[in-house]
C-alpha cells in the first residue's frame, strides 16, 4: 500500500477534530456538531426517534450512550420537510437558525445594532451555550432559557423585578420536544415556593421555603452530595444546585407527564435512575385531599387523612374534611402543634415578626385557621441567601385565612411545625385522652419489659434443646418426603455470587429495601450483566434456619414453577448470610390496592376477575397439579404480588405444608 503524504494525514486529523465554538466565519451545518472542551456535552442537529421529517438544534450528553437532550433551541419551530438547517453567529452577535430556504426559525435577541467582529458562541462543559464578545463579556447563555431540564450551576428564578419567571417546560411527548402544558418554576404570587403547573392550574407544589432549604444536602449511598442554594441577585431570588466533585452526571427535569425527577446516571446499568420524584404518591397532587385534608406519607401506602380536630366531609376526600367543632369568634381558642408538615398553599406572608407576634397575628383574626413560623436568622445558610448586603428579613410568619389546601406530612423527618387553630373544647378533649392513655401505655410497657426479660432467660436455658429437636425433625422430614427424591435431580438454578448481590442492592441500603417481616428483609436490586431487576430476600439471622434447611427450601421452590407463583431466580449462602433472589414485581402486593382509597380505582371489575382467576390457578397447581403437593397456610392479600400487567403471583407458599 502506498503511504499517504504527511500533509494529507495532518489535514485528516484537523478535519476529525471537534470544536467547541461557532464564529461568524464558521457556521454549524447539518451533520456537524460542537463538543465542549472536556467532551462532556455536544450540540448539533437531531431528529427525534419517531419523526422522519422534523429536526431540531439541541444539546445532549456526549459520553452517555443513551441519547439524552438537555436543551432544544427551536422546540416549537422545527426544521420541516427534510430541509437542512444552518446555525450561524450573525454580524450583530446573535445566534440565528435558518432552513435551506433562508427562513429564520429561531434567534437570540441581543439587540446589538452595530456589527461586532470576533464574537463567538461557545459550548461549555457544564452544558451551557454562551455568546461572548471579543473582550470575553457574556451577552447570552442557554442556561437563562431552559427547556425541560436544569443542570448543575443553572439558576432558576423564584422572583424577578420584572415579574417574568422563566420556567422548565415539559416536552409534549417522549419524542416531541414541543412545549406542553406542564411547566415548573416560581409562583408569581409568592417568592417562597416552587410549583408545577398544568396550564394555569397548579399540579404539584413544594412546601413554602422556611430557610432550611437554603442549603439542603442530599447524601446518597454512593457518596455524592447535592447542594441546593437560594441566592439573592439584586433583589431577585434564584434557586440553583451544585454537585460534589467526581459525582456521576445528574439533572433535574420535568417529564411529559408532569412529573419532576432528579435523575442520576448509573454507569453499571447504563440508565438514568430517579432518586427524587414529585408528585409521588398520587395524593401529593395539588389539593388532592381537599380542604383540611393532608397527604400522609408516614403510612405504608401514603393516603389522605384529616388534620387533628377534623373528620371527612363525605365518603371520600373530594370535599376534604370538616371541623368536629366550629370555632367561635371572641371565645378562647387553642392551637394544636402538627409536626413534620408541608405548609398549605394560599398563605399571607408577614415579615419581621417574633414567634409570639406571629401567634398574636393569627389569634386576633377570627378568620385565621393556622400559622407557621421560621427564624431565618438562625439558618446556617442565611448569609448565602442575602449575600451580606442590605437589611435582611429576619423571620418568616405565614398566616392562613379560611381553608387549608394542599398540605401533607413528611415521612423522613422533614417539614415544619404547623400551628392549627381549634376550639378549646376539642383541644381539651384530646389533652384529657392523652392524660388517660399515657399512664396506661407506660404501665403496659413496664409490664411487657418484665415479661420480655423472663422470656429471654427461659429461651437461653432451652435454646440448645430446641435447636436439637428442630434439626432432628428437619432431617426426619427430609428423609420421608418427596423432596428427598427430587434432590438428586438436576435443577437449573444459578448460585449467585455474594459480591454481585451486595453490588445490586447497594450493600443492603435502606433506600433499596422493599419491606420486612419475621423472616427478614427484602431489597430491590439490579443484577449486573443482564440488567434484570430482582427482589433479594435476606433471611434474618434470628429465623433459626440453618444452611441445610435453607438449601432444601431453595430446591423445593425451584421445583415449583408456575406463571402464578413468584419465580425463584437464584440463591446465595455466604458465611452466616442466606439470600434468595426472586423476580421483581413492580406493583407490589394486592393489599396496597384493596385497602387504599386512592388506588383501588385501578382494580376495575375485569382486573379483579383476572386477579381472582390467577390466584385460583396458582392454588390449584400447589394443591393438586404440582409434583410436591403443598397447602398454602398463610394466603392473604399481602402475599399476592402483582406484576406490571397486574397478573397475580402467590408468594410465601414455601412455608406451606407438604402432604
Amino acid at each position: 500500500m502506498t503511504p499517504l503524504p504527511v500533509f494529507v494525514l495532518l489535514s485528516l486529523v484537523c478535519f476529525c477534530k471537534s470544536d467547541d465554538r461557532l464564529t461568524p466565519a464558521k457556521p454549524l451545518n447539518a451533520g456537524d456538531k460542537l463538543v465542549s472542551s472536556g467532551g462532556v456535552f455536544a450540540l448539533g442537529f437531531f431528529t427525534p426517534a419517531n419523526s422522519t421529517a422534523d429536526s431540531y438544534i439541541g444539546i445532549w450528553y456526549n459520553k452517555i450512550p443513551e441519547r439524552t437532550y438537555v436543551w432544544v433551541a427551536n422546540r416549537d419551530n422545527p426544521i420541516k420537510n427534510g430541509s437542512s438547517g444552518k446555525l450561524v453567529v450573525s454580524s450583530n452577535s446573535d445566534l440565528v437558525l435558518s432552513d435551506s430556504q433562508g427562513h429564520t426559525l429561531w434567534t437570540t435577541t441581543n439587540n446589538f445594532t452595530s456589527a461586532t467582529t470576533g464574537t463567538a458562541a461557545i459550548l461549555l462543559d457544564p452544558g451551557n451555550l454562551v455568546i461572548r464578545l471579543p473582550n470575553g463579556t457574556g451577552i447570552w447563555q442557554s442556561f437563562h432559557y431552559p427547556t425541560d431540564t436544569a443542570l448543575p450551576d443553572m439558576v432558576l428564578p423564584l422572583s424577578t423585578n420584572d415579574g417574568i419567571l422563566r420556567r422548565l417546560v415539559a416536552w409534549r411527548g417522549p419524542d416531541d420536544p414541543a412545549s406542553s402544558d406542564y411547566s415548573m418554576g416560581g409562583d408569581s404570587s409568592s417568592d417562597l415556593q416552587v410549583v408545577i403547573w398544568n396550564g394555569t392550574r397548579p399540579y404539584w407544589r413544594r412546601s413554602a421555603w422556611d430557610g432550611s432549604l437554603v442549603s439542603a444536602l442530599y447524601q446518597s449511598i454512593t457518596g455524592f452530595i447535592v447542594t441546593e442554594t437560594i441566592v439573592d441577585r439584586g433583589g431577585e431570588l434564584y434557586m440553583t444546585f451544585t454537585v460534589s466533585e467526581g459525582s456521576p452526571s445528574m439533572r433535574m427535569m420535568l417529564d411529559y407527564k408532569g412529573t419532576f425527577k432528579f435523575l442520576v446516571w448509573n454507569s453499571n446499568s447504563s440508565s438514568w435512575e430517579a432518586f427524587i420524584e414529585h408528585p409521588s404518591p398520587i395524593c401529593e397532587r395539588y389539593a388532592y385531599c381537599g380542604p383540611f385534608g393532608y397527604c400522609d406519607a408516614t403510612e405504608t401506602v401514603p393516603k389522605c387523612n384529616c388534620l387533628s380536630g377534623f373528620e371527612p366531609d363525605g365518603v371520600n376526600f373530594s370535599k376534604g374534611c370538616r371541623r368536629k367543632e366550629d370555632l367561635k369568634c371572641g371565645k378562647d381558642n387553642n392551637f394544636s402543634t402538627l409536626r413534620g408538615m408541608k405548609t398549605p398553599d394560599k398563605f399571607l406572608y408577614v415579615k419581621n415578626r417574633s414567634f409570639d407576634q406571629c401567634t398574636e397575628e393569627c389569634s386576633r383574626n377570627c378568620s385565621c385557621s393556622a400559622y407557621a413560623y421560621a427564624n431565618l436568622k438562625n439558618e446556617r445558610a442565611y448569609a448565602n441567601l442575602k449575600n451580606g448586603s442590605g437589611d435582611a428579613d429576619q423571620s418568616r410568619c405565614l398566616i392562613w385565612l379560611g381553608g387549608l389546601v394542599d398540605t401533607g406530612k413528611f415521612h423522613d423527618g422533614g417539614g415544619e411545625n404547623l400551628y392549627l387553630r381549634l376550639a378549646s373544647s376539642t383541644v381539651d378533649k384530646e389533652s384529657n385522652v392523652l392524660k388517660i392513655i399515657l399512664p396506661i401505655v407506660a404501665g403496659l410497657l413496664i409490664l411487657a419489659s418484665i415479661c420480655l426479660v423472663w422470656i429471654c432467660k427461659s429461651r437461653v436455658s432451652g435454646k440448645r434443646r430446641i435447636k436439637e429437636i428442630k434439626n432432628k425433625h428437619t432431617r426426619q422430614h427430609l428423609q420421608n418426603s418427596k423432596l428427598n427424591e427430587l434432590e438428586n435431580e438436576s435443577i437449573d438454578l444459578p448460585y449467585i455470587c455474594f459480591e454481585d448481590i451486595v453490588t445490586a442492592i447497594d450493600n443492603f441500603s435502606d433506600y433499596k429495601m422493599l419491606g420486612k417481616g419475621g423472616f427478614g428483609k427484602v431489597y430491590k436490586g439490579l443484577l449486573e450483566g443482564g440488567g434484570k431487576e430482582v427482589a433479594v430476600k435476606r433471611l434474618s439471622k434470628s429465623s433459626g434456619q440453618g444452611a441445610d434447611e435453607f438449601r432444601n427450601e431453595v430446591v423445593l421452590i425451584a421445583k415449583l414453577q408456575h406463571r402464578n407463583l413468584v419465580r425463584l431466580l437464584g440463591y446465595c449462602t455466604h458465611e452466616d448470610e442466606k439470600l434468595s433472589i426472586y423476580e421483581y414485581l413492580p406493583n407490589k402486593s394486592l393489599d396496597a390496592f384493596l385497602f387504599d382509597a386512592t388506588r383501588n380505582s385501578v382494580l376495575d371489575w375485569l382486573t379483579r376477575f383476572k386477579v381472582i382467576k390467577g390466584i385460583a390457578r396458582g392454588l390449584l397447581y400447589l394443591h393438586q397439579d404440582s409434583r410436591l403437593t403443598i397447602i398454602h397456610r398463610d394466603l392473604k392479600a399481602s402475599n399476592i404480588l402483582l406484576d406490571a400487567e397486574m397478573n397475580p403471583k402467590i408468594s410465601d407458599f414455601w412455608y406451606g405444608k407438604d402432604i
